[in-house]
């Protein structure tokens, strides 16, 4: 890739020891050893290859070593929005050490199947691997292995219905809050509370897709941490064109 216009990446904040780009849906974060990218990775390099050392050491599934390029946290490939980056070795022990102790805030916005009859609510649900299949993790009966906490706060924002497959289905839309970082979270505590994210074909391979979605519908739509200075920042990244179709499809107003 020649420049961040090529993925359609937008820098959202930066200081001189980290940065939040807006990561786009389909971009993996870093290697699997199986997809030839490009990696949010490749991107960080070319434009800050001095973050090239910075982060913890990871491994890809053949073993080898993989490009740090100052990774604190990660986003699921179909996962859209704002995404850490950290540029400097201070600045990653900083951001890592916030998120270690559950400091820092991230919001998602998402659209679920199903109205939630409630208009707020918290999913306090262990999370391990599934049973049944590898790629998955799970909050009920059918995980395995060591069972970690996990909480989810979730807002309901609004709900509406949509065509589907020539019927009429409900959707609802929400704010979530991940209060831990487990892998697949969100998308795991509200399977399990049978209310799916829209187009998730891991977790609901059974749903049609819906309201426009082809990929996951799920965003990142805010981080909030501290710089080195003490100082609180939030970072915000607007809604992409998707999210906004949906939202007028179901009639929701939302800011």
């Amino acid at each position: 890739m020649s420049n961040k216009e090529a993925i359609g990446l937008d820098i959202l904040y930066e200081d001189a020891d980290c940065l939040a780009v807006n990561k786009p849906a389909g971009l993996m974060v870093h290697s699997d050893g199986r997809d030839e990218g490009p990696f949010l990775t490749d991107w960080i390099l070319e434009h800050y290859p001095e973050a090239s050392k910075v982060g913890d050491p990871m491994n890809g599934p053949d073993g080898q070593p993989l490009e740090r390029g100052g990774i604190v946290h990660r986003l699921d490939r179909e996962t859209s929005g704002v995404i850490l980056i950290a540029k400097t070795a201070i600045g990653h022990e900083h951001l890592k050490k916030q998120f270690q102790d559950r400091t820092i805030v991230k919001h998602y916005v998402t659209f679920v199947w199903g109205e939630m009859k409630e208009e707020f609510g918290t999913i306090d649900r262990p999370i391990g691997r599934s049973k049944s299949d590898f790629r998955r993790y799970s909050a009920g009966r059918g995980a395995k292995g060591d069972l970690r906490e996990a909480t989810t706060f979730w807002v309901k924002k609004g709900w509406g219905t949509a065509p589907v497959d020539g019927s009429k289905e409900k959707f609802s839309f929400l704010e979530v809050e991940p209060k831990t970082g487990r892998t697949h979270q969100i998308r795991v505590h509200l399977s399990a509370v049978n209310h799916p994210v829209v187009a998730d074909k891991l977790y609901a391979p059974s749903r049609l897709p819906a309201l426009g979605f082809q990929r996951l519908a799920l965003r990142s739509r805010s981080v909030e941490f501290n710089d080195l200075s003490g100082r609180r920042i939030k970072v915000a990244a607007p809604l992409p064109s998707d999210f906004r179709a949906a939202l007028t499809l179901l009639g929701i107003e939302y800011l």
